[in-house]
């Protein structure tokens, strides 16, 4: 691969990626069912205290999640920051910060994340989550 394939390649990783997040941002599911891939390498821990959080592997189930968890969580405290976003070829990582509010419990929960996506042929074929997912878990349960 020469150093101009492989920086036209981040470049179209980095673009996918950032149209990404301004879909989730914007609450665009229809957009995002169109950036992920007809079936994606889905990771998130399975956590059976938090309902926003289960199994996909297709498009419409990724972009799913984000109205899901729209739907559980308190929308004015809901936070999220990214710190780095790094780029590989046709692979991304995204490092930061994210909090909020369980709509349910009127708990809250905040952590750091980590997101490995990878984008080919233009839509995301990868998505793995890595997230204080006890902290979302204790928020998401009733003492």
């Amino acid at each position: 691969m020469t150093a101009t394939h492989a920086t036209r390649t981040a470049d179209a990783t980095r673009a996918v990626v950032q149209e990404f997040l301004a879909a989730r941002i914007a609450g665009d599911t229809a957009r995002m069912v169109e950036i992920f891939a007809d079936d994606v390498d889905w990771l998130l821990a399975e956590n059976p205290a938090v309902p926003w959080i289960r199994p996909r592997s297709t498009g419409a189930e990724c972009a799913a999640q984000s109205a899901e968890l729209a739907e559980h969580t308190v929308a004015e405290d809901a936070r999220a920051s990214v710190d780095t976003f790094l780029v590989d070829g046709t692979d991304a990582v995204l490092m930061g910060h994210l909090s909020g509010r369980v709509r349910a419990t009127g708990k809250t929960f905040e952590g750091p994340f980590a997101l490995h996506l990878t984008v080919e042929n233009g839509r995301i074929t990868r998505h793995h989550l890595y997230e204080n997912s006890l902290s979302i878990a204790q928020a998401c349960t009733v003492d």
